[in-house]
Parts: C-alpha cells; structure tokens; sequence
C-alpha cells in the first residue's frame, strides 16, 4: 500500500503541472475582449465574401475574354483563395496570440500534436491539395479521371476539388486521392483535348471510303481545332471492324457535343452510301 506521503506528492505533483499547463495557456494567448471578437468575426465573413467574389468575378471575367484566355484565367483562382487564407489566418493569430519565441515554440508543438492525433486526414488533405496545386498535375478547367469519375475540375477548395460530370453531377473528391489514386488529364491545361469517336462496320466495307467520310466528318465540323492533327486508326475484330477517328475540339467543354455531331455526320454518310454495319447477334433474354 502506497502511504499518504507519497500520494500526498503525486497529487501535488499534477495540481503543479496543471497550474503550469493553465498559466502556459494564459500566457499564450491575448486576453480575448468583445472588440477582439467582433474583430475575428468580421475578418472571417470578409474572407468568405472576398472568396465568394473571386469565384464569380473570374467565373464572369473568363467567359467574356477570348476563349484562348479562359482557362488561365480559371486557374489563377485556386492562389488567388489560397492568398486570401493565408492573410487572415495569419491575422486571427496575430489578433488572439502572443507570438513571443517561447510562445510559438509552444504553440507549434501543440498544434502538430492536435493535428496529428485529430485532424491527420484534414491535414493529409490540405498538404496534397498544396503539392497538387504546385506540381500542376491538375488545373482549374482540366477534363480529369480521378478513380471511377470523370468530368471537369469546376473548384479547387481547401480540403478537396469538385468535379462536374458528364451528367451535371458534382463530384467532391479530397486531395488526398492524389496519394493513392491515378489521375488522367485529358487537356493538362489546355483549351483542346483529343477526342476519340468509336465507330463500328462489316468487314465487308470499303475501308479507304470510310476512312474517306470520317476524316471528311471531322474536318466538315464546326467544333474541329483544324489546327491540331486528325488520325484515323483501323482495327479488326471478329464481329467487325472498327475505327478510331481522333480529332480535337476547339474547346475541350464541347467534348460530348463534338463526339455526337461527328457520329451523326458519318452515320448519314454512310446510310446513303449504304455502307454496312457489324451483324452482331445478342442472346435473347431468358424468360
């Protein structure tokens, strides 16, 4: 049995480091006043209005420039929210801490313990969105394939950056996929991305008169970048054959659209030449 010595200094022992711990915290920060608080307050909402209206000044701004510029323009927003983050943060620090060297060296530790243990996959977020933004593997208007979605980065936000889908659907994925996820582009910063149009027929076709229509499809529409190269590409399969017609489309937004309006142009082509298509025989459905 402990005697009533010892647990008498154990437990003045704690009530000492208790103390220490609250005068350290004291120490820490500034006294918190109503003016202090109003003014913590007001710096946020003015964060979240500043934000706000970057994200529809530049929204605005790029749709009205020429098309070449709309993209540099999207992606200047990600800094542009960053900068904002980074200014009032340091001031809420400013406002509620005494930064003196002892106090940040304090400070510091425990916020890398609180971070650690509570927040470790917000923090693991926030470091990739930073490298991500860095590296440039992704940017504000790219067509991504980020694990099973697909679709347009529409935001890049703190924590992750949101995706619209071909279907109008928007897509919160955290940064932190780019640690365990493969990330496809199909423009990489760019206004045009190839597009690659799928078409089937007999092998009983003239294979020079379809590629003939298909390159006469791409170049005969109005989305095609005829500066870029269109390839047509062959390939035999048991039931038929199939090609690859690749072009690109003035803007990479117009992706869908562009892939329609070429197959609806080689498909009347090929109706009035009367050219054949695979003769694939599904099973019947079982009753």
């Amino acid at each position: 049995m402990m005697d009533g010595s010892r647990i008498w200094l154990m437990a003045s022992s704690l009530l000492s480091q208790r103390n220490d711990s609250a005068q350290s915290l004291k120490e820490l920060f500034e006294d918190i006043t109503a003016p202090r608080l109003m003014r913590g307050v007001l710096s946020i909402l003015l964060a979240y209005g500043l934000t706000w209206l970057v994200i529809r000044f530049t929204t605005w701004l790029s749709e009205k420039v020429p098309r070449r510029f709309r993209l540099f323009i999207k992606q200047a927003v990600p800094f542009l929210k960053g900068i904002i983050l980074i200014v009032v943060a340091s001031y809420l620090i400013q406002l509620f801490v005494d930064l003196s060297a002892t106090n940040l060296i304090a400070l510091t530790g425990t916020v890398a313990v609180a971070l650690g243990f509570a927040f470790k996959d917000y923090v693991s977020s926030i470091i990739a969105g930073v490298v991500t933004l860095f590296e440039g593997s992704v940017r504000m208007g790219d067509r991504v394939k980020i694990g099973d979605y697909y679709g347009e980065l529409v935001d890049y936000g703190l924590r992750g950056m949101r995706l619209l889908t071909p279907d109008d659907s928007t897509i919160t994925i955290p940064h932190s996929a780019v640690w365990t996820e493969a990330i496809s582009s199909a423009n990489s910063g760019r206004l045009e991305a190839q597009v690659i149009t799928n078409l089937y027929f007999s092998h009983q076709v003239d294979v020079e008169t379809v590629t003939e229509i298909l390159y006469q499809a791409a170049y005969s529409s109005r989305f095609t970048q005829l500066k870029l190269p269109v390839a047509v590409l062959i390939d035999a399969k048991p039931w038929g054959t199939e090609f690859k017609l690749k072009s690109y489309p003035m803007d990479a937004r117009d992706e869908f659209v562009y892939k329609t309006d070429l197959i609806r142009r080689t498909k009347q082509t090929c109706d009035r030449l009367q050219i054949s298509y695979p003769d694939i025989k599904l099973p019947l459905a079982a009753d």
